[in-house]
């Protein structure tokens, strides 16, 4: 469990780094995954409150205890628990700061889906292929599967190195000139209620996505 860094904790959760690549939950086909390692290297269960796809890295919230996993459940849910991503895109947003408000089927179902996004930055690339980049900030109103990957490519801006909701042509492309390996997302700020008042966590990004 070194590629897992603890950032914080104390007797209710722990706050840690979850590395590109690392499952959150166990399940077909997974041989190593966050809440089983981490639980096997610490010698005691640690509980899931909320989640990260595989291949997004950065900041999460596990739990010590059942009792602690509740209450934390419904911090997250209740939006008290502020969660900001950065992402590396392919394209632009139409607008430099905004809402994306676009509902996702999820088990069958329209579900609400609210992302709030400012871009940092945006750049053409230099290589054989020029490439327009954007650096987005986004942050979830709401927690729906995939959220961010779905809206920012419904909006022509996908992320780069998603296979499943972004573009394969351009995903080839930067692999081969900027050796892009991974999804270039990562959640990198957390602003959680400690101690009486709001306590802020924030991470650098991983060096994948700083070119």
């Amino acid at each position: 469990m070194d590629k897992v860094q603890i950032i914080f904790e104390n007797d209710e959760i722990i706050v840690l780094n979850k590395p590109c690549g690392l499952a959150v939950q166990g399940g077909q086909n997974i041989s190593h995954s966050l809440d089983k390692d981490l639980s096997d290297a610490l010698g005691y269960k640690i509980y899931l409150v909320h989640r990260l796809d595989k291949e997004t890295s950065g900041l999460m919230i596990v739990a010590k205890n059942p009792v602690a996993a509740s209450k934390w459940t419904k911090l997250i849910s209740s939006k008290i628990v502020q969660k900001e991503y950065v992402a590396i895109c392919l394209g632009s947003l139409p607008q430099k700061k905004g809402i994306i408000k676009e509902d996702l089927i999820q088990h069958g179902q329209n579900k609400s889906a609210v992302t709030r996004y400012e871009v940092e930055k945006e750049w053409v690339s230099d290589g054989e292929i020029p490439v327009n980049f954007s650096r987005i900030r986004l942050f979830l109103e709401t927690g729906r599967m995939h959220q961010i990957r779905i809206h920012l490519s419904k909006n022509n801006c996908p992320i780069a190195g998603d296979d499943q909701h972004g573009n394969f042509k351009l995903n080839k492309i930067i692999r081969k000139q900027f050796k892009i390996k991974n999804l270039l997302l990562c959640s990198q700020k957390l602003s959680l209620p400690l101690a009486g008042g709001m306590k802020t966590f924030e991470i650098p990004l991983p060096s994948s996505m700083e070119f």
